[in-house]
C-alpha cells in the first residue's frame, strides 16, 4: 500500500507520460479496489477459507502488480493497480488473525509490527531500488513480496488449521 500511495502515480507520470489527473487516479483505482475487497472480506473467508484466500490474494496481487509496473499503457496499468488492491485488501487482516491464532498476542503484536515496518520501509526501498535500476523495476519488489505472502500462506496452512 505504502508503495503504491508513495511511488505509483510518480510511476504512471513519468514512465508512462500520464498527466498528474491521470497519475492520480492510479491510487484512487488503487484504494478502491482494496476498499471493495476488504468490505467483502468476510463472505470471501467464508467461502475459500483462510489460506486460498491468503493464496489467491497474494497470487492475484503479484500480477496487478506485475501489470501495474510494467504496463507500457497508462489504462493497464490502472487495472493493474486496481487488480493489485483486491489481491492485497485481505492480506494483512488475515496475517495478523494467523498470527494470533499461531503464537497468542505476542504473534499479533509481531504480525502487526512487521506489516506496519514494511508500510514505513518499503517506499524507502523502492526509492533506492529505483536509483538503482527504474521505478518500473523497483515496483515489481511489490509483486515479488506479494508472492512470497502467497507461498507463507500456503506453507503454513497445516499449522493454521492445527
Amino acid at each position: 500500500e505504502g508503495a503504491l500511495a508513495d511511488w505509483g502515480a510518480l510511476h504512471l507520470e513519468q514512465d508512462l507520460d500520464a498527466s498528474a489527473g491521470a497519475a492520480a487516479a492510479g491510487y484512487a483505482c488503487f484504494a478502491l479496489a482494496m476498499t471493495v475487497g476488504r468490505l467483502t472480506g468476510t463472505t470471501l473467508l467464508e467461502r475459500l477459507g483462510r489460506t486460498r484466500t491468503v493464496v489467491t490474494g497474494g497470487s492475484v496481487a503479484a500480477a496487478g502488480m506485475l501489470l501495474g509496473s510494467l504496463a507500457p499503457e497508462l489504462w493497464a496499468a490502472l487495472v493493474g493497480y486496481a487488480v493489485a488492491g483486491l489481491g492485497l485488501a485481505n492480506l494483512f487482516p488475515v496475517a495478523v488473525e494467523r498470527a494470533g491464532a499461531l503464537a497468542g498476542p505476542s504473534g499479533v503484536a509481531v504480525a502487526s509490527t512487521l506489516g506496519y515496518g514494511g508500510m514505513l520501509l518499503g517506499p524507502p526501498a523502492i526509492g533506492f531500488m529505483a536509483d538503482w535500476f527504474s521505478l518500473s523495476a523497483a515496483l515489481t519488489s511489490v509483486a515479488v513480496l506479494a508472492a512470497v505472502a502467497a507461498a507463507i500462506g500456503f506453507a503454513t496452512r497445516r499449522a493454521a488449521a492445527g
